[in-house]
């Protein structure tokens, strides 16, 4: 995919965000939209379908959690990437982020440069998309369409954010295999990202409660698999 095709919404209440990561994103050649606000975030990602939104955390009207939660409910904006741009740093925010269906987070104030290379990093997923996408697997009364990003459990469909649905593909690739905690992270969110151990915890604990507790061990001290 050619940059002068990727579309990104930048969502800040900060004219100066929007300006300054605004400018160095399309100097880059990406179509760039912008809003203000948590309910702008939701209009425009249902409008323009972007391919990258960066989110700010604390917004006027409806903050950038609840807005991302809100996204992810939309229809096809499971492959969409959403990171956070934000001053804060707490765990709770981070977590709660990936709770509500999060890629990533970014903290500010960032360079530039540097923020151009973390772009640059989460849409090259894009492209890793593009390459691994298989036709169906079928494992007990568990259904994963990888084309469509969707699943179905005894028949009736369960949506996913990205994430978890690209953690459940690797676990049942193996059935019964312990996939160990670096390992997930390197192909699920690519060496290329820093996030903690903690973020596959959250992404677990969401999986447990969707599709079963029973599907789901954990090898305390090296990873987790999946249990037919």
């Amino acid at each position: 995919m050619k940059k002068k095709d990727i579309k990104i919404l930048l969502v800040d209440d900060e004219p100066d965000i929007l300006e300054i990561v605004g400018y160095n994103l399309s100097s880059q050649g990406y179509q760039i939209i912008t809003g203000e606000n948590g309910i702008e975030a939701v209009e425009k990602a249902k409008t323009h379908r972007p391919h990258l939104i960066i989110l700010d955390v604390m917004m006027p009207e409806m903050d950038g959690i609840e807005a991302c939660e809100k996204i992810r409910e939309l229809p096809n904006q499971n492959d969409t990437i959403i990171t956070f741009l934000t001053a804060r740093g707490e765990d709770y925010s981070q977590v709660a982020g990936f709770d509500a269906g999060a890629d990533d987070y970014i903290a500010k104030p960032i360079k530039p440069k540097v923020l151009v290379s973390k772009v640059k990093a989460l849409l090259r997923r894009l492209k890793k998309q593009d390459n691994t996408r298989d036709s169906v697997v079928k494992i007990g009364d568990l259904v994963i369409y990888k084309e469509e990003y969707k699943i179905t459990k005894k028949g009736e469909e369960i949506t996913l954010p990205r994430k978890e649905f690209e953690l459940l593909s690797l676990l049942v690739t193996k059935p019964g295999k312990v996939f160990k905690r670096d390992e997930i992270l390197d192909k699920v969110w690519g060496n290329e990202v820093v996030v903690g151990g903690r973020t596959i915890d959250v992404h677990i604990r969401k999986l447990r409660e969707k599709i079963g507790d029973n599907s789901f061990k954990t090898v305390k001290g090296v990873g987790y698999k999946f249990v037919d």
